[in-house]
């Protein structure tokens, strides 16, 4: 370490931060600062993981299947919450370099009240779609799907409220509040869960009422943390009044990010549609390993978002020497994570999958399929896990050059093209298992193109950070 780091540990100031990237030792400071991106990424991973488990063991494989069959549904709905979130982390982040606290507040109060609003406008187009989807599914599915899919329409004005505090959070420099939140919302869920499905047996209804539960008590946790509780960026309410500007502002920026994260789950939706031929128990065992393979593809990606902050500080300082080092540093660190996650998942999927297949109502012929189905898929998914991992890294180093671009055509060949036609043609030889390789095919083949893309690309782009950034404060000193 360098004497800096020696002297006033890692965690410091922002200025001390910065000098830590532009001059330390840049795989340690890549490592430490990804630190808290793992934590923050494997949390998110046991959501997930722990709602399958309760689904599975108390409700049944099939209310398991039509929630896993339901949650691409939730994200193209949600996908206009990343992007808010997205906008307001890069116009508050602006606002908090410029000290302009003020302002914060104000865009701060203003992102929130339409977020929400927001929010409960788009409920009942969830209400929509539950009706339009499960009208044309198999019948033993299609209930459950539009029940949960009505139902969890309460849950969206929360999903969006979050979106912003996240960004509220990260942009001034308190990111230890979101991991709190996640944290509080793992403890919540998993209480909830126990609660409505193995206490009172409220099956797909108690999925949506653990969720719903657990939001509440999250958005007056954040209601407090905001609102209430006295600080430099307290916000109020008294006076409050619509801002045209700031609002167009903050859905200009987020409309990239919305058509790509849309795009992105409407091509999982289309691959659901594909594995909902195969029946209940195959939709099942895919859900399962997803479910379980989402710390082993979460934890190694994560690097990624540390490489687009250190690309970018070294780029706008001219250094694009470095900039190129800590991308090639960030590949072997997600390199290695990703062998430590294949070498600890592989041996382990069968005893992960039997955690699943507790449930007693459930007979041993349709816990024998889903273990046929699951196991090989696990292995598969963790054989795909260093090509994602790359595939990330790239897209990270991608917009820590300013490139944007780049990211959603990535996005679009790797599902859309990619894995989807590779699934359309093979899914007649290789049944059910297509989809699963069709996820090793798809994200080697991305890492290979956008690897070599990046290779390609000229790295001098200060020019291009600097008018990105004055486009950014010629709109914010129109307000």
């Amino acid at each position: 370490m360098t004497r800096t780091e020696k002297k006033r540990g890692f965690a410091s100031t922002v200025s001390e931060r910065r000098e830590l990237i532009l001059h330390g030792n840049s795989f340690k400071v890549l490592w430490m600062l990804s630190i808290p991106t793992l934590m923050m990424a494997a949390v998110s991973a046991l959501i997930p993981l722990s709602d399958g488990l309760f689904l599975n063991n108390s409700a049944g494989h099939v209310v398991a299947g039509a929630v896993g069959y339901s949650q691409p549904v939730i994200q193209m709905v949600n996908a206009l919450s990343l992007g808010l979130g997205t906008a307001a982390m890069a116009i508050l982040g602006q606002l908090n370099g410029m000290g302009d606290m003020k302002g914060i507040r104000h865009f701060s109060t203003q992102m929130m009240v339409f977020s929400t609003f927001l929010g409960m406008v788009l409920a009942p187009v969830m209400v929509l779609a539950a009706f339009v989807l499960s009208s044309r599914m198999d019948p033993q599915l299609s209930p459950l799907v539009f029940t949960y899919l009505s139902l969890y329409a309460t849950v969206i004005p929360f999903l969006f409220l979050a979106a912003i505090y996240n960004s509220f959070k990260n942009a001034t420099g308190q990111p230890e509040a979101t991991f709190y939140r996640m944290i509080i919302l793992l403890i919540l869920k998993i209480v909830f869960n126990a609660l409505f499905l193995y206490v009172l047996r409220w099956g797909i209804v108690g999925a949506v009422m653990a969720s719903l539960a657990s939001y509440i008590i999250i958005a007056l946790w954040m209601y407090y943390d905001m609102f209430v509780k006295e600080g430099e960026l307290k916000l109020s309410l008294k006076g409050y009044r619509y801002d045209k500007v700031a609002i167009y502002k903050l859905v200009r920026l987020g409309i990239p990010t919305m058509i790509s994260s849309f795009m992105m789950n409407l091509g999982f939706f289309l691959i659901n549609q594909e594995v909902v031929a195969f029946g209940p128990v195959a939709l099942n065992a895919q859900t399962i390993a997803s479910n379980i393979n989402a710390m082993e593809f979460t934890l190694p990606s994560s690097i990624g978002t540390t490489i687009t902050t250190m690309v970018s500080v070294n780029i706008a300082a001219g250094r694009e020497k470095n900039a190129r080092k800590i991308f090639f540093q960030g590949c072997l660190l997600t390199l290695i994570l990703c062998l430590i996650m294949i070498g600890i998942f592989i041996p382990l999927s069968p005893t992960l999958v039997q955690l699943f297949l507790k449930n007693p109502t459930m007979s041993p012929a349709v816990k024998k399929e889903i273990f046929s189905i699951a196991v090989p898929a696990m292995n598969i998914y963790s054989a795909s896990v260093i090509g994602f991992g790359i595939f990330m890294a790239v897209q990270g180093a991608f917009v820590g050059l300013a490139n944007t671009r780049a990211p959603l055509i990535a996005g679009v060949l790797r599902i859309w093209i990619l894995r989807y036609i590779f699934i359309l043609f093979t899914k007649k030889t290789l049944g059910i298992f297509s989809i699963f390789w069709g996820n090793l095919f798809s994200n080697v083949v991305a890492a290979i193109i956008f690897f070599i893309w990046i290779m390609n690309v000229d790295w001098s782009h200060q020019g291009l950070i600097r008018s990105a950034g004055s486009n950014i404060e010629e709109t914010t000193s129109k307000k």
